[in-house]
This record gives C-alpha cells, structure tokens and sequence, in this order.
C-alpha cells in the first residue's frame, strides 16, 4: 500500500497534489547533534541570523535540544548530549564540500540541509560568509548536465546552490530555485536490484575512498 501526501501551499510544479492519507504543511524541524551548543548559538544566531526560538533542558544531565527559526515556519534544532560518539566525516557527513571530492555519506545518514534562499540573494550571501571567515563553494548552478552542475546561469539550471560547513562539520547549502519545475525534470529511480550491481556499486565507492586518501 501507498500512503499519499496533501501539502498546504503551492508546488514548485503548479501541479495539484493527490489526496492522500497524511496532511502535511512542510518540514517542522530537522534535529542535529552539536558537541559544544554555545559554539553552535554564536554560528547560527550569530553569523548565519537564525534567532534561537526555543531552548529544552532535558533535566538529569542529559543535555539540551535548541531550535533556530529558519524561516517559512521550519526550524533547524540541536541536541547537546554529553557523551556522543565523535563525528564520522565520510560516513555520517561529508568529508569535503562538494565540487573538491567525493561527498557521499553511508546509508541513512544526513548528507547536507539546504535552507531555501531568493536568486537575488545568493550571490551576496556567498560574499557575506566568506567576510565572516566561512569557507564556501563556488556557486553550483544545478542542471540536468552529466556532471550535473555548470559554471554558468542557462535555461537548463533549476536551482543555484552555495555550500559550507558548520563548526561541526554539517554540510549546509543555501538552494535558489530558479524556475518551475517540470514533468522533464523527473526520471526513474536507481535501483540495485542484484548482487551483482551491489557488488559493483560497493567496489566504485571503495576505489573512490582509496583515490581520496
């Protein structure tokens, strides 16, 4: 069985939702994990403008979960948990931006947030990080290209892209659309339906690895 979703709003599509089980407004919140919860305040209220909206001691020296208002009703929250396993670049997060290597991240892991931004915005937005010392990507002009980006703004770029890191390593990225999306912008999904495309998809990930250390 399939459940469907209705969403509130509008479709970057225009195109009318299917009536389904669930109504849904959008992301409520996304919850990370910090290792020094002050550190993470000065970088997302401080230097990104995210205002701290809610902050949670969850009492018996458990830790804390603080949530940052990003905008459009969704928030981006962080747990400070004493004892947390240490950070796994390359397995739960990238180990490099992407453009400068290899950014896939294990199975089921968060690969990057993309926090919707204007068109007119991005490219100052870029000059504005770096300012405040953050070391960011050129901007990614998202097509249906092989490499899957270009250098250049063409009518086949739906989304402008600018990606850094926060102090834990998070891959971020501010995301522009640039236009409608389109029934052409859509395509089957991959699968690994054998042992065999398993074990090859297993071996390119393992010489990709090898190639970067």
């Amino acid at each position: 069985m399939v459940l469907g979703t209705t969403h509130r709003g509008h479709s970057m599509t225009g195109q009318k939702t299917t009536p389904g089980t669930f109504t849904t407004n959008g992301l409520n919140h996304l919850a990370l994990v910090s290792s020094d919860m002050a550190r993470t305040v000065d970088f997302y209220e401080g230097v990104l403008g995210f205002p701290l909206v809610m902050t949670i001691d969850m009492g018996g020296g458990y830790g804390q979960h603080f949530f940052f208002d990003i905008g459009g009703g969704a928030k981006i929250a962080f747990f400070y948990l004493p004892g947390s396993p240490p950070a796994a670049p390359g397995i739960a997060s990238p180990s490099v931006l992407p453009g400068r290597g290899d950014c896939r991240t294990a199975i089921g892991s968060m690969n990057h947030v993309a926090i919707d931004v204007s068109p007119d915005d991005i490219d100052e937005y870029r000059e504005r990080l770096i300012a405040a010392g953050v070391d960011c990507s050129p901007i990614m002009n998202h097509d249906h290209s092989p490499r899957g980006y270009s250098e250049d703004v063409h009518d086949g770029v739906f989304v402008r892209s600018i990606y850094f890191f926060d102090p834990d390593g998070i891959n971020l990225e501010f995301a522009a659309w640039t236009r409608a999306l389109r029934p052409s912008d859509v395509s089957r999904p991959a699968f690994a339906s054998s042992t065999s495309a398993s074990s090859t998809s297993a071996s390119a990930v393992s010489s990709a690895t090898a190639s970067n250390n």
